[in-house]
Protein backbone atom coordinates (compact mmCIF):
# COMPACT_ATOMS: atom_id res chain seq x y z
CA UNK A 1 0.00 0.00 0.00
CA UNK A 2 1.23 3.73 -0.86
CA UNK A 3 2.47 6.18 1.98
CA UNK A 4 -0.28 8.53 0.89
CA UNK A 5 -3.01 5.92 1.11
CA UNK A 6 -2.02 4.80 4.51
CA UNK A 7 -1.60 8.97 5.51
CA UNK A 8 -5.41 9.00 4.42
CA UNK A 9 -6.28 6.09 6.32
CA UNK A 10 -4.86 7.67 9.17
CA UNK A 11 -6.83 10.84 8.35
CA UNK A 12 -9.70 8.72 7.94
CA UNK A 13 -9.94 7.29 11.22
CA UNK A 14 -9.73 10.40 12.74
CA UNK A 15 -12.55 11.51 11.44
CA UNK A 16 -14.33 8.92 12.35
CA UNK A 17 -13.65 9.32 15.87
CA UNK A 18 -14.71 12.83 15.69
CA UNK A 19 -18.70 11.70 16.99
CA UNK A 20 -16.84 10.60 20.22
CA UNK A 21 -15.27 13.55 20.71
CA UNK A 22 -18.29 15.54 19.81
CA UNK A 23 -20.03 14.19 22.49
CA UNK A 24 -17.41 15.19 24.92
CA UNK A 25 -17.86 18.65 23.54
CA UNK A 26 -14.21 18.60 22.26
CA UNK A 27 -15.37 18.82 18.52
CA UNK A 28 -18.10 19.76 16.26
CA UNK A 29 -19.08 18.06 13.02
CA UNK A 30 -21.63 15.54 12.46
CA UNK A 31 -20.99 12.02 10.48
CA UNK A 32 -23.65 10.40 8.00
CA UNK A 33 -23.20 7.88 5.33
CA UNK A 34 -25.05 5.05 3.63
CA UNK A 35 -24.77 1.41 3.03
CA UNK A 36 -25.18 -1.03 0.07
CA UNK A 37 -24.55 -4.72 -0.64
CA UNK A 38 -26.41 -6.32 -3.79
CA UNK A 39 -25.97 -9.97 -3.98
CA UNK A 40 -26.45 -12.97 -7.04
CA UNK A 41 -27.29 -16.62 -6.79
CA UNK A 42 -27.16 -17.70 -10.46
CA UNK A 43 -27.37 -21.23 -11.83
CA UNK A 44 -26.84 -22.57 -15.61
CA UNK A 45 -29.83 -22.27 -17.58
CA UNK A 46 -29.10 -23.53 -22.10
CA UNK A 47 -32.59 -22.12 -23.08
CA UNK A 48 -31.84 -18.28 -22.22
CA UNK A 49 -27.81 -18.49 -22.04
CA UNK A 50 -27.19 -18.30 -18.41
CA UNK A 51 -23.74 -19.98 -18.25
CA UNK A 52 -22.78 -21.90 -14.68
CA UNK A 53 -21.34 -19.51 -11.70
CA UNK A 54 -18.66 -21.08 -10.22
CA UNK A 55 -19.47 -18.76 -7.46
CA UNK A 56 -22.81 -19.40 -6.28
CA UNK A 57 -22.96 -15.96 -4.52
CA UNK A 58 -21.77 -12.82 -5.55
CA UNK A 59 -21.67 -9.41 -4.05
CA UNK A 60 -21.09 -5.83 -4.57
CA UNK A 61 -20.91 -3.95 -1.62
CA UNK A 62 -20.50 -0.52 -0.79
CA UNK A 63 -20.27 2.32 2.35
CA UNK A 64 -19.95 6.16 1.83
CA UNK A 65 -19.01 8.07 5.06
CA UNK A 66 -19.43 11.73 4.89
CA UNK A 67 -17.78 14.16 7.55
CA UNK A 68 -18.84 17.72 8.08
CA UNK A 69 -18.03 20.32 10.29
CA UNK A 70 -18.76 23.93 9.32
CA UNK A 71 -17.38 24.97 6.14
CA UNK A 72 -14.93 21.60 5.81
CA UNK A 73 -15.51 18.12 4.50
CA UNK A 74 -14.08 14.81 4.45
CA UNK A 75 -15.24 11.37 3.23
CA UNK A 76 -14.47 7.93 1.73
CA UNK A 77 -16.28 5.32 0.32
CA UNK A 78 -15.08 1.82 1.10
CA UNK A 79 -15.83 -0.88 -1.52
CA UNK A 80 -16.41 -5.02 -1.95
CA UNK A 81 -16.65 -6.87 -4.93
CA UNK A 82 -16.32 -11.11 -3.60
CA UNK A 83 -16.94 -11.26 -6.55
CA UNK A 84 -18.38 -8.71 -9.15
CA UNK A 85 -21.92 -9.37 -9.57
CA UNK A 86 -22.92 -11.07 -13.44
CA UNK A 87 -22.30 -7.75 -15.96
CA UNK A 88 -19.64 -6.23 -13.96
CA UNK A 89 -16.47 -6.25 -14.83
CA UNK A 90 -13.76 -9.06 -13.69
CA UNK A 91 -11.46 -6.03 -12.63
CA UNK A 92 -13.44 -4.85 -10.24
CA UNK A 93 -12.77 -8.46 -7.63
CA UNK A 94 -11.28 -7.48 -4.64
CA UNK A 95 -11.67 -4.49 -1.86
CA UNK A 96 -10.69 -1.56 -0.41
CA UNK A 97 -11.03 2.20 -0.52
CA UNK A 98 -12.35 3.25 -3.46
CA UNK A 99 -12.70 7.13 -3.35
CA UNK A 100 -11.76 9.52 -0.40
CA UNK A 101 -11.43 13.39 -0.80
CA UNK A 102 -11.55 16.18 2.02
CA UNK A 103 -13.19 19.90 0.96
CA UNK A 104 -13.36 22.89 2.03
CA UNK A 105 -16.47 25.31 0.67
CA UNK A 106 -16.57 28.77 1.01
CA UNK A 107 -18.50 31.24 -0.30
CA UNK A 108 -15.77 32.80 -2.92
CA UNK A 109 -13.69 29.95 -2.99
CA UNK A 110 -13.75 25.69 -2.78
CA UNK A 111 -11.08 23.44 -3.11
CA UNK A 112 -11.50 19.50 -2.73
CA UNK A 113 -8.10 17.56 -2.67
CA UNK A 114 -8.28 13.75 -3.66
CA UNK A 115 -11.62 12.13 -5.42
CA UNK A 116 -14.17 14.16 -6.85
CA UNK A 117 -16.64 14.10 -9.83
CA UNK A 118 -16.76 17.14 -12.11
CA UNK A 119 -18.73 18.23 -15.07
CA UNK A 120 -18.35 21.26 -17.41
CA UNK A 121 -21.56 22.60 -18.80
CA UNK A 122 -23.51 19.55 -20.56
CA UNK A 123 -20.41 17.34 -20.10
CA UNK A 124 -19.43 17.50 -23.84
CA UNK A 125 -15.62 18.01 -23.11
CA UNK A 126 -15.88 17.08 -19.41
CA UNK A 127 -17.75 14.96 -17.57
CA UNK A 128 -16.44 13.20 -14.19
CA UNK A 129 -19.18 10.99 -12.55
CA UNK A 130 -20.29 7.79 -11.53
CA UNK A 131 -23.66 5.60 -12.02
CA UNK A 132 -22.99 2.19 -9.53
CA UNK A 133 -26.06 0.18 -11.68
CA UNK A 134 -23.74 0.48 -14.75
CA UNK A 135 -20.49 -0.15 -12.60
CA UNK A 136 -18.99 3.36 -14.11
CA UNK A 137 -16.77 5.52 -11.74
CA UNK A 138 -14.84 7.77 -13.91
CA UNK A 139 -13.79 10.31 -10.94
CA UNK A 140 -10.48 12.13 -11.14
CA UNK A 141 -8.12 11.84 -7.97
CA UNK A 142 -6.32 15.48 -7.71
CA UNK A 143 -7.29 18.80 -7.10
CA UNK A 144 -10.21 20.77 -7.53
CA UNK A 145 -10.77 24.47 -7.12
CA UNK A 146 -13.89 26.71 -7.85
CA UNK A 147 -13.77 30.48 -7.64
CA UNK A 148 -16.53 32.93 -7.03
CA UNK A 149 -14.80 36.30 -7.41
CA UNK A 150 -17.90 37.96 -8.36
CA UNK A 151 -21.84 37.63 -8.14
CA UNK A 152 -22.77 35.77 -11.26
CA UNK A 153 -19.18 34.58 -12.11
CA UNK A 154 -17.97 31.08 -12.01
CA UNK A 155 -14.58 29.49 -12.55
CA UNK A 156 -13.10 26.31 -11.98
CA UNK A 157 -9.66 24.17 -12.36
CA UNK A 158 -8.83 20.97 -12.07
CA UNK A 159 -6.13 18.44 -12.76
CA UNK A 160 -5.61 14.63 -12.34
CA UNK A 161 -6.07 11.23 -12.62
CA UNK A 162 -8.76 8.60 -13.43
CA UNK A 163 -10.03 5.61 -11.61
CA UNK A 164 -9.80 2.63 -13.61
CA UNK A 165 -11.45 0.05 -11.09
CA UNK A 166 -8.73 0.10 -8.45
CA UNK A 167 -5.66 1.81 -10.29
CA UNK A 168 -5.98 4.90 -12.13
CA UNK A 169 -4.99 6.33 -15.56
CA UNK A 170 -1.42 6.82 -16.83
CA UNK A 171 -2.61 9.88 -18.19
CA UNK A 172 -2.88 13.22 -16.61
CA UNK A 173 -6.11 15.26 -17.32
CA UNK A 174 -6.45 19.03 -16.59
CA UNK A 175 -8.95 21.34 -17.40
CA UNK A 176 -10.81 25.28 -16.91
CA UNK A 177 -14.15 25.93 -17.04
CA UNK A 178 -15.59 29.59 -17.08
CA UNK A 179 -19.75 30.67 -16.64
CA UNK A 180 -21.38 34.17 -16.03
CA UNK A 181 -24.84 34.96 -15.29
CA UNK A 182 -25.38 38.15 -17.18
CA UNK A 183 -28.45 38.99 -15.01
CA UNK A 184 -26.49 38.49 -11.39
CA UNK A 185 -23.46 40.14 -13.00
CA UNK A 186 -24.94 43.40 -14.60
CA UNK A 187 -27.14 44.75 -12.07
CA UNK A 188 -29.59 46.64 -15.08
CA UNK A 189 -30.34 43.37 -15.86
CA UNK A 190 -31.87 41.88 -12.73
CA UNK A 191 -34.81 42.40 -12.99
CA UNK A 192 -34.94 41.93 -16.79
CA UNK A 193 -37.38 39.29 -19.02
CA UNK A 194 -34.25 37.87 -20.31
CA UNK A 195 -32.26 35.24 -18.62
CA UNK A 196 -28.91 34.55 -20.18
CA UNK A 197 -25.93 32.75 -18.82
CA UNK A 198 -22.38 32.12 -21.00
CA UNK A 199 -20.02 30.15 -20.70
CA UNK A 200 -16.57 28.41 -22.18
CA UNK A 201 -14.26 25.43 -21.19
CA UNK A 202 -10.87 23.65 -22.04
CA UNK A 203 -9.41 20.40 -21.41
CA UNK A 204 -6.55 18.71 -22.00
CA UNK A 205 -5.02 15.44 -21.68
CA UNK A 206 -1.22 14.42 -21.42
CA UNK A 207 -0.43 10.65 -21.94
CA UNK A 208 3.34 9.27 -22.71
CA UNK A 209 3.90 8.08 -25.96
CA UNK A 210 3.62 4.59 -27.05
CA UNK A 211 5.00 1.84 -29.81
CA UNK A 212 1.96 1.51 -31.92
CA UNK A 213 2.26 0.12 -35.38
CA UNK A 214 0.23 1.32 -38.25
CA UNK A 215 1.74 -1.44 -39.97
CA UNK A 216 4.61 -3.45 -39.46
CA UNK A 217 6.68 -0.98 -40.92
CA UNK A 218 5.72 2.15 -39.24
CA UNK A 219 4.62 3.49 -35.93
CA UNK A 220 2.16 5.89 -35.61
CA UNK A 221 3.17 9.34 -34.36
CA UNK A 222 0.79 10.16 -31.45
CA UNK A 223 0.15 13.49 -29.82
CA UNK A 224 1.22 13.66 -25.99
CA UNK A 225 -1.08 16.26 -25.68
CA UNK A 226 -5.06 16.72 -27.01
CA UNK A 227 -7.00 19.69 -26.28
CA UNK A 228 -10.76 19.87 -26.28
CA UNK A 229 -12.52 23.15 -25.97
CA UNK A 230 -16.63 24.28 -25.95
CA UNK A 231 -18.30 27.47 -25.21
CA UNK A 232 -22.26 27.50 -24.36
CA UNK A 233 -25.41 29.13 -24.27
CA UNK A 234 -28.69 29.70 -22.09
CA UNK A 235 -30.96 31.64 -23.11
CA UNK A 236 -34.80 32.13 -21.27
CA UNK A 237 -37.38 34.31 -22.05
CA UNK A 238 -40.96 34.36 -20.73
CA UNK A 239 -42.16 31.23 -21.20
CA UNK A 240 -39.21 30.43 -23.98
CA UNK A 241 -35.84 28.81 -23.13
CA UNK A 242 -32.81 27.63 -25.40
CA UNK A 243 -29.61 25.93 -24.27
CA UNK A 244 -26.89 25.13 -27.19
CA UNK A 245 -23.30 23.95 -26.69
CA UNK A 246 -20.09 23.36 -29.60
CA UNK A 247 -17.40 21.64 -28.35
CA UNK A 248 -14.27 20.89 -30.60
CA UNK A 249 -11.24 18.54 -30.10
CA UNK A 250 -8.05 18.58 -31.29
CA UNK A 251 -6.39 14.98 -33.26
CA UNK A 252 -6.84 12.12 -31.00
CA UNK A 253 -6.14 9.15 -32.61
CA UNK A 254 -6.66 6.06 -30.21
CA UNK A 255 -8.51 2.36 -31.13
CA UNK A 256 -11.98 3.82 -31.04
CA UNK A 257 -11.12 5.73 -33.96
CA UNK A 258 -8.87 3.46 -35.48
CA UNK A 259 -6.03 5.69 -34.99
CA UNK A 260 -7.25 8.32 -37.42
CA UNK A 261 -5.84 12.16 -36.94
CA UNK A 262 -9.23 13.80 -37.53
CA UNK A 263 -10.68 16.32 -35.33
CA UNK A 264 -13.34 15.82 -33.72
CA UNK A 265 -17.00 18.53 -32.72
CA UNK A 266 -20.30 18.14 -31.49
CA UNK A 267 -23.24 20.67 -31.53
CA UNK A 268 -26.19 20.41 -29.38
CA UNK A 269 -28.98 22.60 -29.70
CA UNK A 270 -32.25 22.30 -27.15
CA UNK A 271 -35.04 24.78 -27.66
CA UNK A 272 -38.36 24.61 -24.91
CA UNK A 273 -41.85 26.29 -24.56
CA UNK A 274 -44.12 25.33 -21.51
CA UNK A 275 -46.70 27.33 -20.21
CA UNK A 276 -49.52 25.55 -17.81
CA UNK A 277 -50.83 22.67 -19.14
CA UNK A 278 -48.58 22.48 -21.61
CA UNK A 279 -44.44 21.82 -22.60
CA UNK A 280 -42.83 21.40 -26.10
CA UNK A 281 -39.70 20.61 -26.17
CA UNK A 282 -37.01 19.83 -29.11
CA UNK A 283 -33.45 18.45 -29.26
CA UNK A 284 -30.99 18.53 -31.97
CA UNK A 285 -27.04 17.22 -32.45
CA UNK A 286 -24.44 15.98 -34.12
CA UNK A 287 -21.27 14.01 -33.15
CA UNK A 288 -18.14 13.84 -35.35
CA UNK A 289 -14.99 11.82 -33.98
CA UNK A 290 -15.70 12.94 -30.31
CA UNK A 291 -14.89 9.86 -28.37
CA UNK A 292 -12.39 11.54 -25.74
CA UNK A 293 -10.41 8.76 -23.10
CA UNK A 294 -7.65 9.32 -20.81
CA UNK A 295 -6.12 6.30 -22.45
CA UNK A 296 -5.68 5.80 -26.43
CA UNK A 297 -5.83 1.81 -25.82
CA UNK A 298 -8.92 1.47 -24.09
CA UNK A 299 -11.89 0.50 -25.83
CA UNK A 300 -14.36 -0.33 -23.43
CA UNK A 301 -17.22 1.88 -21.67
CA UNK A 302 -14.24 3.27 -19.43
CA UNK A 303 -12.37 5.81 -18.57
CA UNK A 304 -14.30 8.62 -20.57
CA UNK A 305 -13.41 11.69 -20.15
CA UNK A 306 -16.72 13.32 -21.83
CA UNK A 307 -19.77 12.68 -22.19
CA UNK A 308 -21.92 12.77 -25.56
CA UNK A 309 -25.89 13.55 -23.63
CA UNK A 310 -28.48 11.08 -25.71
CA UNK A 311 -31.44 12.44 -27.30
CA UNK A 312 -33.88 9.23 -26.74
CA UNK A 313 -36.65 9.21 -24.30
CA UNK A 314 -35.21 6.74 -21.56
CA UNK A 315 -38.56 4.39 -21.41
CA UNK A 316 -39.09 2.87 -18.23
CA UNK A 317 -41.69 0.38 -19.16
CA UNK A 318 -39.58 -3.20 -20.37
CA UNK A 319 -40.73 -3.87 -24.28
CA UNK A 320 -40.30 0.38 -24.31
CA UNK A 321 -36.96 -0.14 -23.33
CA UNK A 322 -36.18 -3.59 -24.46
CA UNK A 323 -34.04 -2.19 -27.46
CA UNK A 324 -32.17 1.17 -25.61
CA UNK A 325 -29.68 3.50 -27.90
CA UNK A 326 -26.11 3.28 -27.08
CA UNK A 327 -25.23 6.71 -28.00
CA UNK A 328 -22.02 6.78 -30.97
CA UNK A 329 -19.67 9.17 -30.13
CA UNK A 330 -17.28 8.33 -33.35
CA UNK A 331 -20.32 9.71 -34.87
CA UNK A 332 -23.80 10.35 -34.95
CA UNK A 333 -26.83 12.78 -36.21
CA UNK A 334 -30.40 13.05 -34.15
CA UNK A 335 -33.36 14.88 -33.32
CA UNK A 336 -36.10 14.39 -30.61
CA UNK A 337 -39.56 16.33 -30.59
CA UNK A 338 -41.23 16.00 -26.74
CA UNK A 339 -44.81 17.29 -26.25
CA UNK A 340 -47.47 17.12 -23.04
CA UNK A 341 -50.74 18.68 -23.05
CA UNK A 342 -53.07 18.41 -20.17
CA UNK A 343 -56.46 17.86 -21.43
CA UNK A 344 -58.17 20.22 -18.64
CA UNK A 345 -60.80 19.19 -16.18
CA UNK A 346 -64.50 19.40 -16.75
CA UNK A 347 -63.77 19.04 -20.32
CA UNK A 348 -65.69 16.38 -23.20
CA UNK A 349 -62.04 14.66 -23.59
CA UNK A 350 -60.41 16.25 -19.91
CA UNK A 351 -63.28 14.39 -18.13
CA UNK A 352 -63.46 14.60 -14.00
CA UNK A 353 -59.86 14.78 -13.47
CA UNK A 354 -58.41 16.05 -16.81
CA UNK A 355 -56.01 13.97 -19.08
CA UNK A 356 -52.44 13.98 -19.59
CA UNK A 357 -50.90 13.21 -23.60
CA UNK A 358 -47.06 13.01 -23.84
CA UNK A 359 -45.95 12.68 -26.88
CA UNK A 360 -42.42 11.75 -28.25
CA UNK A 361 -40.23 10.98 -31.38
CA UNK A 362 -36.65 10.80 -32.04
CA UNK A 363 -34.28 9.49 -34.88
CA UNK A 364 -30.67 8.90 -34.97
CA UNK A 365 -28.36 8.50 -38.12
CA UNK A 366 -24.87 8.22 -38.71
CA UNK A 367 -23.37 11.31 -39.79
CA UNK A 368 -22.31 11.07 -44.07
CA UNK A 369 -18.42 9.94 -44.25
CA UNK A 370 -15.96 9.71 -47.22
CA UNK A 371 -13.12 7.38 -46.70
CA UNK A 372 -9.66 9.07 -47.42
CA UNK A 373 -7.17 6.44 -48.15
CA UNK A 374 -4.12 5.84 -46.21
CA UNK A 375 -3.37 6.99 -42.82
CA UNK A 376 -4.26 10.45 -41.97
CA UNK A 377 -7.51 12.14 -41.44
CA UNK A 378 -9.70 9.05 -42.22
CA UNK A 379 -12.72 10.45 -44.11
CA UNK A 380 -14.73 13.08 -45.01
CA UNK A 381 -17.97 14.19 -43.83
CA UNK A 382 -20.48 16.68 -45.05
CA UNK A 383 -22.17 18.41 -42.03
CA UNK A 384 -26.02 18.07 -43.49
CA UNK A 385 -25.88 14.52 -44.88
CA UNK A 386 -26.91 11.70 -43.21
CA UNK A 387 -25.76 8.28 -42.83
CA UNK A 388 -27.53 4.77 -42.54
CA UNK A 389 -30.57 4.79 -40.24
CA UNK A 390 -29.22 3.98 -36.54
CA UNK A 391 -32.48 4.54 -34.59
CA UNK A 392 -35.78 5.75 -34.44
CA UNK A 393 -38.53 5.97 -31.81
CA UNK A 394 -42.16 7.53 -31.33
CA UNK A 395 -44.17 7.09 -28.86
CA UNK A 396 -47.85 8.43 -27.70
CA UNK A 397 -48.78 7.81 -23.86
CA UNK A 398 -52.36 8.92 -22.47
CA UNK A 399 -53.07 8.60 -18.62
CA UNK A 400 -56.35 9.30 -16.53
CA UNK A 401 -57.82 9.31 -13.57
CA UNK A 402 -61.17 6.71 -14.33
CA UNK A 403 -61.80 8.13 -10.33
CA UNK A 404 -60.68 8.50 -7.12
CA UNK A 405 -58.77 5.25 -6.64
CA UNK A 406 -58.64 4.40 -10.51
CA UNK A 407 -55.59 5.11 -12.76
CA UNK A 408 -55.17 3.92 -16.35
CA UNK A 409 -51.71 4.75 -18.18
CA UNK A 410 -52.12 3.68 -22.14
CA UNK A 411 -49.28 4.14 -24.37
CA UNK A 412 -48.16 3.08 -28.16
CA UNK A 413 -44.45 2.93 -29.41
CA UNK A 414 -42.81 2.46 -32.43
CA UNK A 415 -39.09 1.40 -32.49
CA UNK A 416 -36.73 0.70 -35.75
CA UNK A 417 -33.59 -0.56 -34.36
CA UNK A 418 -30.23 -1.29 -36.25
CA UNK A 419 -28.08 -3.96 -35.04
CA UNK A 420 -25.05 -1.93 -36.02
CA UNK A 421 -24.52 0.16 -32.54
CA UNK A 422 -24.12 -2.91 -30.77
CA UNK A 423 -21.45 -3.78 -32.51
CA UNK A 424 -23.06 -6.67 -35.37
CA UNK A 425 -24.33 -6.37 -38.52
CA UNK A 426 -28.55 -7.77 -39.64
CA UNK A 427 -31.60 -6.12 -40.77
CA UNK A 428 -33.33 -3.45 -39.45
CA UNK A 429 -36.16 -4.09 -36.41
CA UNK A 430 -39.41 -2.91 -37.04
CA UNK A 431 -41.65 -2.85 -33.25
CA UNK A 432 -44.43 -2.21 -32.59
CA UNK A 433 -45.21 -2.02 -28.73
CA UNK A 434 -48.54 -1.49 -26.51
CA UNK A 435 -48.61 -0.94 -22.97
CA UNK A 436 -51.99 -0.96 -20.54
CA UNK A 437 -50.92 0.30 -17.10
CA UNK A 438 -53.37 0.23 -14.34
CA UNK A 439 -53.04 1.35 -10.73
CA UNK A 440 -55.82 0.57 -8.30
CA UNK A 441 -55.38 2.97 -4.71
CA UNK A 442 -57.19 0.10 -2.28
CA UNK A 443 -57.21 2.68 0.51
CA UNK A 444 -54.55 5.08 2.30
CA UNK A 445 -51.72 2.16 2.67
CA UNK A 446 -52.59 -0.15 -0.09
CA UNK A 447 -51.95 -0.15 -4.32
CA UNK A 448 -52.11 -2.81 -6.41
CA UNK A 449 -50.88 -2.46 -9.56
CA UNK A 450 -51.71 -4.52 -12.53
CA UNK A 451 -48.97 -3.68 -16.29
CA UNK A 452 -49.38 -5.80 -19.14
CA UNK A 453 -47.48 -5.64 -22.35
CA UNK A 454 -47.13 -6.51 -25.93
CA UNK A 455 -44.48 -6.16 -28.68
CA UNK A 456 -44.85 -7.66 -32.65
CA UNK A 457 -41.50 -7.36 -34.46
CA UNK A 458 -40.63 -8.64 -37.86
CA UNK A 459 -37.42 -9.71 -36.41
CA UNK A 460 -36.96 -13.22 -36.20
CA UNK A 461 -34.30 -15.42 -33.82
CA UNK A 462 -31.38 -16.44 -35.25
CA UNK A 463 -28.63 -18.74 -33.44
CA UNK A 464 -25.30 -17.59 -35.11
CA UNK A 465 -26.42 -13.75 -33.66
CA UNK A 466 -28.16 -15.21 -30.76
CA UNK A 467 -29.99 -12.10 -30.15
CA UNK A 468 -32.87 -12.89 -27.75
CA UNK A 469 -34.69 -10.21 -27.85
CA UNK A 470 -36.04 -11.02 -31.44
CA UNK A 471 -39.88 -12.46 -31.45
CA UNK A 472 -43.01 -11.53 -30.87
CA UNK A 473 -43.49 -10.92 -26.86
CA UNK A 474 -46.30 -10.77 -24.30
CA UNK A 475 -45.91 -9.75 -20.49
CA UNK A 476 -48.02 -9.04 -17.29
CA UNK A 477 -47.59 -7.84 -14.02
CA UNK A 478 -49.23 -7.46 -11.24
CA UNK A 479 -47.37 -5.15 -7.85
CA UNK A 480 -48.90 -4.80 -4.63
CA UNK A 481 -47.78 -2.61 -2.17
CA UNK A 482 -49.41 -2.79 1.26
CA UNK A 483 -48.82 -1.00 4.85
CA UNK A 484 -46.83 1.63 3.40
CA UNK A 485 -43.68 -0.96 4.21
CA UNK A 486 -43.78 -4.20 2.18
CA UNK A 487 -44.52 -5.33 -1.50
CA UNK A 488 -44.44 -7.84 -3.72
CA UNK A 489 -44.69 -7.83 -7.67
CA UNK A 490 -44.48 -10.93 -9.97
CA UNK A 491 -44.09 -10.84 -13.68
CA UNK A 492 -43.36 -12.72 -16.84
CA UNK A 493 -41.90 -11.83 -20.24
CA UNK A 494 -42.39 -14.67 -22.93
CA UNK A 495 -41.59 -15.03 -26.35
CA UNK A 496 -44.87 -16.39 -27.83
CA UNK A 497 -43.80 -16.50 -31.52
CA UNK A 498 -40.22 -16.55 -34.11
CA UNK A 499 -38.50 -15.63 -30.42
CA UNK A 500 -37.41 -17.56 -27.28
CA UNK A 501 -37.11 -17.50 -23.82
CA UNK A 502 -39.33 -17.12 -20.95
CA UNK A 503 -38.38 -14.99 -18.29
CA UNK A 504 -40.26 -14.99 -14.81
CA UNK A 505 -39.46 -13.16 -11.62
CA UNK A 506 -41.07 -12.78 -8.33
CA UNK A 507 -39.66 -9.85 -5.64
CA UNK A 508 -40.87 -8.72 -2.55
CA UNK A 509 -39.62 -5.79 -0.77
CA UNK A 510 -39.58 -3.96 2.94
CA UNK A 511 -38.91 -0.56 4.16
CA UNK A 512 -38.56 0.57 7.19
CA UNK A 513 -37.30 4.10 7.96
CA UNK A 514 -34.34 4.69 5.63
CA UNK A 515 -33.61 1.00 5.32
CA UNK A 516 -35.11 -1.08 2.60
CA UNK A 517 -34.31 -4.93 1.84
CA UNK A 518 -35.38 -6.17 -1.91
CA UNK A 519 -35.23 -10.24 -2.89
CA UNK A 520 -36.12 -11.70 -6.23
CA UNK A 521 -36.18 -14.74 -8.18
CA UNK A 522 -36.72 -14.82 -11.66
CA UNK A 523 -34.76 -15.32 -14.99
CA UNK A 524 -32.33 -11.85 -16.95
CA UNK A 525 -32.35 -11.86 -20.48
CA UNK A 526 -29.17 -10.97 -21.71
CA UNK A 527 -28.76 -7.73 -23.29
CA UNK A 528 -27.74 -3.69 -22.53
CA UNK A 529 -28.44 -1.95 -19.95
CA UNK A 530 -28.58 1.90 -20.71
CA UNK A 531 -28.98 5.07 -18.56
CA UNK A 532 -28.82 8.20 -20.75
CA UNK A 533 -27.03 6.32 -23.62
CA UNK A 534 -24.20 5.12 -22.23
CA UNK A 535 -24.82 1.35 -21.74
CA UNK A 536 -23.27 -1.97 -20.64
CA UNK A 537 -24.10 -5.74 -21.23
CA UNK A 538 -26.25 -7.72 -18.75
CA UNK A 539 -25.42 -11.45 -19.16
CA UNK A 540 -28.12 -13.63 -18.96
CA UNK A 541 -28.94 -15.19 -15.35
CA UNK A 542 -30.96 -17.43 -13.67
CA UNK A 543 -31.52 -17.75 -9.76
CA UNK A 544 -31.80 -15.18 -6.42
CA UNK A 545 -30.77 -11.66 -6.24
CA UNK A 546 -31.11 -9.29 -3.43
CA UNK A 547 -30.59 -5.89 -2.30
CA UNK A 548 -29.95 -3.70 1.13
CA UNK A 549 -29.59 -0.08 1.56
CA UNK A 550 -29.74 1.73 4.63
CA UNK A 551 -28.35 5.71 5.24
CA UNK A 552 -27.90 7.46 8.43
Amino acid sequence: MKNHTKQFLLLALAVLTTPILSAQGILGGHVTGNVQIDGQISSADSVIGAQDVPEKLLMNARADILYTNGDFSAGLRFEAYHNPMLGFKSQYKGEGIANYFVRYQGDIISITAGNFYEQFGSGMILRAYEDRYLGLDNSLRGLNVTLRPFNGITIKALAGKQRYFWNYSNSIVRGIDGEVNLNSLISSMAESKLRATLGAGFVSKYEENQSIYADPSHIFNLPLNVGSGAVRMDLAYGNWGLQTEYARKGQDPSVMNDFIYRNGEALMINATYSQKGFSANIQAKRVDNMCFKSERTESGEMLYINYIPAITKQHTYAFLSMYPYATQTTGEMGLQGDIMYKIKKDTPLGGKYGTDIHLNASVITAIDTTQVPGPGIGYQSDWFKTGELYYADASLEIAKKLNKDLKLTCTYGYQIFNPVVEGHPGDLHHNHIVVADLTWKVDKKNVLRFEAEWMGSDSRFNYDVNDKRCGDWIMGLVEYNFTSAWFVSVSDQYAYRDGIGNYYNVSIGYTHGATRLQMGYGKQREGLLCIGGVCRMVPASNGLTFSLTSSF
